[in-house]
C-alpha cells in the first residue's frame, strides 16, 4: 500500500508562506530527492498555481544546479489538481482530479507504486482531518514571522506524532519526520 507524505514548510512560529523560508541548496536538493522518489503529486489550486512558477525555470535555466534539478523534477512528476475553478491544467504532466480529495486518495492509496506527496495546506489540513496522512515532513525555518497563514490551525481533533527523523540544513532549517500514532 502507498504512503500519503505531507511535505510542507513553515517558520518556527507555524507560518506557512512560501515567502518566509529560506531556499537554499540544501532545501531545493531535499524536495527534488523526495519528489524523485514519489509516485504523484497531489495539489490545491493556489500552491499549484504558486508552483507553475517552475515552468518558467525550465524554460530559463537559473545556472543553480539544485534549483534547476529542482524545476526538472517537479516538472517530471505527474501532478493531480484539486481544484473547483480550473478548467485545464497547462502543463503535461497535471491533471485535475476525477474525484474528490478523500475518495481519490484512498484509490491512489489502494494501488501499487510509488507513494503519494501532498504538498498543499489545505489538502493536508482535509487529510489530517480525515486520518490519511502516513508520514509528515516538516521543515521548520528558523525565522518568526509573527503574522500569517498557519499551517494547523484547522486541526479538528488531536494528532499524536512520532518522530522518526531529523534532518538539518546548513541554512538552518530542519526537517523534523513525523508518523502519527494511535492515542
Amino acid at each position: 500500500m502507498r504512503k500519503v507524505i505531507a511535505a510542507f514548510n513553515m517558520t518556527l512560529d507555524g507560518v506557512c508562506d512560501y515567502t518566509t523560508g529560506i531556499p537554499d541548496e540544501g532545501l531545493h536538493q531535499h524536495y527534488s530527492d523526495l519528489i524523485d522518489k514519489t509516485g504523484v503529486m497531489l495539489y490545491g489550486r493556489t500552491t499549484y498555481e504558486l508552483m507553475r512558477h517552475w515552468q518558467n525555470v525550465l524554460q530559463n535555466p537559473t545556472g543553480k544546479k539544485t534549483i534547476d534539478d529542482f524545476a526538472i523534477s517537479i516538472d517530471k512528476i505527474s501532478k493531480i489538481i484539486f481544484s473547483h475553478t480550473l478548467n485545464d491544467t497547462n502543463w503535461d504532466s497535471a491533471n485535475l482530479s476525477d474525484k474528490p480529495l478523500i475518495e481519490k486518495v484512498l484509490e491512489l492509496k489502494g494501488q501499487s507504486g510509488k507513494d503519494i506527496l501532498v504538498g498543499s495546506r489545505s489538502l493536508i489540513i482535509q487529510l489530517l482531518n480525515s486520518r490519511l496522512i502516513d508520514e509528515f515532513q516538516i521543515c521548520i525555518h528558523p525565522v518568526i514571522e509573527g503574522e500569517g497563514l498557519k499551517l494547523f490551525d484547522q486541526i479538528t481533533d488531536r494528532i499524536m506524532l512520532k518522530l522518526i527523523n531529523i534532518k538539518t540544513l546548513n541554512s538552518g532549517a530542519a526537517i523534523f519526520y513525523y508518523e502519527p500514532t494511535q492515542e
